[in-house]
């Protein structure tokens, strides 16, 4: 099992962390006692066994603890109190009973010297109550210990679900602005193809509806949160301009120019042809010649360049047009703003004599 797996491992962690923070008090007393000069054999063995109890006695906090998890936080507070005193004291008792028992010869020596220096037997029983606030700080050490650790994983799979709630509605939002299909497209594609039946020009008008449905399942089918390669961008493009090419014929004219290393780059699927229905539909339709299209990609330093350019009436006619209608333009801005965030630019530029160019930028990222 992985470090990480283990880490995100509740019950793991807890028992880890236990071990580590026993196993360190009780170190800490074993190197305090060699300081001092305790050189007794059984010593180290008297304090693994007082930390295993120190252990299993913390397990019932952590029991108690539970239970006044929902209690309000003054009363939480008075009871960790009380619990991590009742803790040390049972703690502290198990210690005066178990080593006197493991050093006899210890405890006489004491008691001599004590009886030596006429301390009084009231000495005892300060010793020990001073043994028992010692022991109340481990245990109130070890409960603060507890709830930090705890409110801090909570507050980490707060943090964590509201990280994966942005993550869904985030790809919900990428997911709707790539399924807006143009409504117009679609009209006037079932037009052309009533018109091509009823002038009884099946052949063609199989043909498109053959065009359209394999445009159509690689809009539905195809990931939205999956990039493409420019080369298949490309192609998908082409299926759309096929549909479009039946639609207008010679008063289309299309050109690509994509370099070779542009054709590896990845990028949104379906980004170029709501563009390119724009230009269609703002500069193709609206000229009584028709016009052209030219799609260009490239690649400059870290970026991948994509340019789509009409000779249609330029960048004013098609802004005061698509105020009232498509959401062509938005809808690719709000894309490249999801996915990339500030690291992308969507640029509308005039095209020298007439027409629209619409530039974009995007990290490079090539398909392994």
């Amino acid at each position: 099992m992985e470090i990480q797996k283990l880490l995100q491992d509740k019950r793991y962690l807890f028992w880890a962390l236990q071990f580590i923070g026993w196993s360190g008090w009780g170190l800490s007393f074993f190197l305090g006692a060699r300081f001092w000069g305790e050189t007794e054999t059984l010593y180290p063995f008297y304090l693994a066994f007082v930390s295993g109890i120190g252990m299993i006695i913390s397990l019932g906090l952590r029991s108690a603890y539970h239970y006044m998890w929902d209690m309000s936080a003054p009363k939480r507070l008075a009871m960790v109190l009380v619990s991590a005193y009742a803790a040390a004291l049972i703690w502290i008792n198990c210690r005066s009973f178990i080593y006197p028992h493991m050093f006899p010869e210890k405890m006489a020596e004491i008691a001599a010297k004590m009886a030596a220096k006429g301390v009084e037997q009231d000495m005892g029983i300060f010793t020990y109550f001073e043994g028992a606030s010692s022991a109340f700080w481990v245990m109130l050490v070890w409960s603060g210990l507890y709830f930090g650790i705890k409110y801090y994983m909570l507050l980490q799979e707060e943090k964590e679900r509201g990280l994966k709630t942005l993550s869904m509605a985030h790809q919900a939002q990428l997911k709707m602005l790539r399924y807006q299909l143009n409504p117009h497209f679609l009209f006037n594609t079932l037009n052309a193809i009533s018109t091509l039946v009823l002038d009884k020009d099946t052949e063609l008008a199989n043909s498109m509806v053959t065009r359209l449905s394999r445009f159509l399942r690689y809009s539905l089918d195809n990931d939205p949160m999956q990039k493409v390669t420019v080369a298949e961008e490309i192609e998908t493009l082409k299926l759309y301009l096929d549909i479009e090419k039946v639609r207008f014929d010679e008063r289309l004219g299309l050109h690509f120019e994509v370099e070779d290393k542009a054709n590896k780059a990845l990028m949104p699927s379906l980004l170029l042809q709501p563009l390119v229905e724009n230009s269609i539909k703002f500069a193709i339709a609206q000229a009584i010649n028709g016009g052209n299209i030219s799609v260009n990609a490239k690649v400059f330093g870290n970026d991948l360049l994509l340019a789509v350019t009409d000779d249609g009436p330029g960048i004013d006619h098609t802004r005061k047009l698509e105020k009232g209608s498509g959401v062509g333009l938005t809808n690719c801005r709000e894309r490249l703003k999801e996915l990339y965030g500030d690291d992308q630019s969507f640029r509308l530029s005039t095209t020298q004599p007439h027409g629209l160019t619409i530039n974009i930028r995007i990290p490079l990222e090539l398909a392994q």
